[in-house]
């Protein structure tokens, strides 16, 4: 059976690069999971890289289907957002492994829905202090930079990512990207490889 490694992490800590790192990286050969999103496109993105980018009505038609395995809505400065993942029949677990974004709460969904045995959390770990002064770099290159919800999010991580919350989702392992982010790839490329050939 296939494993689904799943990267969360504060926003600002690296993630998404990380992410597409791992996902390009041909000797793991991971393919990935893509997350639905009510939120607009950003500078860069692609739809059905990042994410699915869809409207409210999409939402509701999956949700009607019994399609959604968990959501998350935020009440952004821009309105309602609206995160989620859908059982849409991209995963062959039986035949690849896969490697997909989220929160601690959408780890925790999906692994009630596919398993424990599946799911593998890799936690991305950088000091406050460090990710506030990225969060701000990467807000002031967007055609809009939207610094009131760059800081809504920031103490919403915060939060979200507690000690507390870290410890019941049962995440052990941390892989801290405060200095070299290549150093911090190639840690968690070993841990996948550990994982997927033990």
């Amino acid at each position: 059976m296939g494993k689904l490694f799943y990267i969360m992490g504060k926003s600002a800590s690296g993630k998404d690069k990380i992410y597409g790192r791992l996902l390009d990286n041909e000797e793991l050969d991971l393919h990935h999971l893509v997350l639905y999103t009510t939120r607009p496109i950003r500078v860069g993105e692609k739809d059905g890289k990042q994410y699915f980018f869809v409207d409210d009505n999409k939402l509701r038609e999956l949700r009607a289907q019994g399609k959604i395995i968990e959501e998350r809505s935020y009440d952004t400065v821009h309105g309602i957002w609206t995160y989620f993942t859908a059982d849409n029949g991209q995963l062959d677990l039986e035949h690849y492994n896969y490697i997909g974004i989220g929160t601690l709460e959408s780890y925790e969904k999906l692994k009630e829905y596919y398993g424990e045995e599946i799911l593998v959390p890799i936690y991305i770990d950088v000091e406050d202090g460090l990710r506030l002064q990225r969060a701000m770099k990467r807000e002031g290159k967007q055609t809009e930079p939207k610094y009131q919800e760059l800081c809504r999010r920031f103490l919403a991580d915060c939060e979200d990512f507690s000690e507390e919350n870290i410890a019941k989702a049962q995440i052990g392992r941390r892989f801290y990207n405060n200095e070299e982010l290549e150093t911090c790839i190639n840690e968690v490329v070993e841990y996948i490889k550990s994982v997927v050939y033990s």
